[in-house]
This record gives structure tokens, sequence and C-alpha cells, in this order.
């Protein structure tokens, strides 16, 4: 999950298909085989990663991802608390995930390179710059993700405060479709 991301959770057989297929053919990139679940294949290599989307809206969604394919973002953030109400673990180092566009469709596998844990008033500019957004400056980040969280916290039960963790990932694209 991720700043603005949505778990892939209750997906439709059709999209959890979608995902599967999409996996089949991504999976080499990520170094994993390609064998399709043959005998004693480890399921890391034939169930998919976690799969979710940028965003709120689906408009959102399309719109980060596309700073993903121009290979503008880097980065992502996600509040501790979004991680804690979904119940689904924090971000580490070397994990895959399949980020999905607006439509729910799977378009990119990423893995994360770097995961940090920081207040909202701690987190870098370098940060900032790496998620690639507005004018990827800290004060633009600052202002654009309070505003992010100040919408979508109310419905986990919190409210926007700058001293809440912060989880800043970085990741890189490892296979496009």
């Amino acid at each position: 999950m991720s700043d603005d991301a949505t778990p892939a959770r209750g997906l439709d057989p059709e999209q959890a298909d979608h995902i599967t297929r999409f996996w089949d053919v991504a999976r080499p990139s990520a170094g994993r085989t390609s064998h399709g679940g043959a005998v004693g294949e480890r399921s890391e290599n034939v169930v998919p990663p976690p799969a979710w989307s940028f965003g709120d809206s689906p408009e959102l969604a399309d719109e980060l991802l596309a700073l993903v394919l121009d290979g503008v973002k880097t980065g992502t953030a996600a509040a501790v608390w979004e991680y804690e109400a979904a119940d689904e673990p924090l971000p580490r180092k070397g994990d895959l995930s399949i980020v999905l566009d607006g439509a729910g469709v799977p378009r990119v596998l990423i893995r994360t390179t770097q995961v940090e844990t920081v207040p909202f008033a701690e987190v870098t500019a370098e940060h900032a710059a790496a998620e690639g957004e507005g004018d990827r400056s800290l004060a633009d980040w600052r202002e654009g993700h309070e505003r992010y969280w100040r919408r979508t916290l109310a419905q986990i039960g919190r409210e926007f405060d700058p001293t809440m963790p912060v989880v800043c990932e970085r990741f890189k694209v490892l296979y496009r479709a």
C-alpha cells in the first residue's frame, strides 16, 4: 500500500485472473521462475504479490501511475495508521507489488528498495522529490499529502497530525505491461 494506495481486496474473479496472468509474464523480471506451478516450486513464484493502486480515486491512480511509467515517481508514502487499519504489514526492502491503474488493470511490477518510517514533519526533501508529484518540492509534498490525509484518515477514525508516523518507500520498476 502507498500514500494514496488502495489495496486490491475483494477482487472479482476476472480481475484476479488478470493479475495472475500479469504475474505469469512479469515474474521472471523479479528473478522468479516461470514454470507456472511446477511440482516443488515455491509458492512465492506462483502466487502473485499484493496488487494495489495509487490514490483514492481512479483518476488519481492513473495520474500517479503515469508518473511511475514516465520514470518520475520512484517513491511513495503511507500513514502507518493506514496499514494498521487494513491489518497489513508495513513494506520491507525487497517486497514486490503489482500496481494497478484506475480501472484495476495490472500495469507495473515494482520492488521496494528502501523503507523508512518517520514523523510526517520529518519527511525529507529528497523523498518528496522522489514521489515526483507537483513541483517535487518538500513544501508542495507536505501541502498535498496533508490535504490527502485530512480527507482519507477520517475513514479509519484518525485525524491528520504532523507527528503521525509515515512510511517512506522507494521502489524500482521491474516490469511494465
